[in-house]
């Protein structure tokens, strides 16, 4: 791709997820793309139906965690850092900062524009590493397993909930999580 193709493409896909996350599956494509600094057109060239734009920004989102992941495995085999952290550390971004991520799921659910076997089985794989590092370390409760993690980051609050409260959701329900 062009330079400048690239830098519409993201600039489509930064637009897309924030209104849609604000605003929902009724945010137009011309919305979209008067957000983004580009034509209609242009938009449509990339992503010919809201469908496709939302997968696209799905798959981005899930590359991210996917990589943020597999960063937390490196540093752990490393011995940079310990296992219990880097979920700790991964719990609250996804509380926090993931608000949006999980109202941006539910629309693409919506839309049928959500692949799960793109996020959470590679997503479940890496975290399964990381806490069979942590149990045999003795930092996390023993009957803690990934799918109560998976479970309980699916069920977290959303952007409903203001930062401040999503913080102390995150305090409670993680001491109920370490050894």
């Amino acid at each position: 791709m062009r330079a400048d193709a690239l830098r519409n493409r993201a600039a489509i896909l930064r637009a897309a997820r924030t209104l849609v996350t604000a605003g929902g599956p009724e945010v137009g494509m011309d919305e979209i793309a008067a957000a983004a600094g580009v034509a209609v057109g242009t938009l449509y060239r990339h992503y010919p139906t809201k469908t496709d734009l939302v997968a696209a920004v799905m798959a981005e989102t899930a590359a991210a965690i996917v990589a943020e992941l597999e960063a937390a495995v490196d540093r752990v085999g490393k011995s940079e850092t310990r296992a219990v952290d880097e979920i700790g550390e991964l719990f609250a971004r996804v509380a926090v900062e993931g608000a949006g991520d999980r109202t941006l799921r539910q629309v693409a659910a919506g839309l049928g524009a959500y692949r799960a076997d793109s996020l959470e089985l590679p997503a479940r794989r890496l975290l399964a590493a990381l806490v069979d590092t942590a149990h045999r370390a003795q930092a996390l409760r023993a009957d803690v397993t990934v799918e109560d993690l998976a479970l309980l980051m699916g069920t977290m609050p959303g952007l409903a909930v203001d930062e401040d409260a999503r913080r102390r959701w995150v305090e409670l329900v993680w001491r109920g999580l370490v050894s």
